[in-house]
């Protein structure tokens, strides 16, 4: 009998101790197990990872270190507008380059072309322009399929913004069209800040 009793004890036992690793560690302090207290204190997970994304996204300060030029402009978003989004910001890391100069990019591309990855546009293309960045074969950009991938859209404008001496000193505007070297040079401007605010939720999602 006390065999059989020692057997249900344990047994009991190691329920208890299950059931405490499941759901948190033992409270050594009393016989009642962490799945009847619950640690109500502590935060929950999908809170904490929240948490630590904010701190981890880079401040204003870097995105737009000298403020921005003009009434600024914002759109709503498709999903695929928001990849292409993210794939600028992937491909500026991949280039070894800051997050200014990823916001840069995207406010060029918001005034380009909205973040859409235009192909031909017929008679209501600028010429041959093409992709994210409007970039044209004609002009040495590269392939239709070139400046239609993001990825190598992307790191052309960007090879073109590190051969502008001084870019990071300058306003947006400035970087933008001495690489675009567009008819409007002061349009990109507008999209400064929700180019900011992209790379900010994307750059280290």
């Amino acid at each position: 009998m006390n065999s059989m009793l020692r057997k249900s004890a344990l047994g009991i036992a190691g329920l208890a101790i299950a059931g405490g690793l499941a759901a948190g560690p033992l409270n050594h302090d009393s016989t009642t197990t962490a799945v009847d207290t619950p640690a109500v204190d502590a935060p929950p997970v999908a809170a904490a990872v929240q948490a630590d994304k904010q701190a981890d996204k880079p401040d204003m300060a870097t995105l737009i270190p000298h403020g921005t030029q003009g009434t600024q402009s914002r759109i709503g978003l498709s999903g695929e507008q928001v990849d292409n989004a993210q794939a600028i910001v992937a491909a500026t890391k991949k280039a070894g380059m800051d997050e200014r100069a990823a916001v840069v990019a995207i406010a060029t591309s918001l005034q380009e072309s909205k973040l859409e990855n235009l192909g031909h546009l017929g008679e209501r293309n600028d010429h041959d322009s093409q992709g994210l960045f409007q970039q044209r074969p004609s002009s040495g950009w590269g392939t239709v399929e070139q400046i239609t991938d993001p990825e190598y859209s992307t790191t052309a404008f960007l090879k073109g913004l590190k051969q502008v001496d001084g870019w990071q000193d300058m306003p947006l505007t400035e970087a933008a069209q001495t690489v675009q070297v567009s008819a409007y040079p002061f349009h990109y401007a507008q999209w400064e800040t929700q180019a900011a605010d992209l790379v900010a939720e994307h750059w280290n999602s």
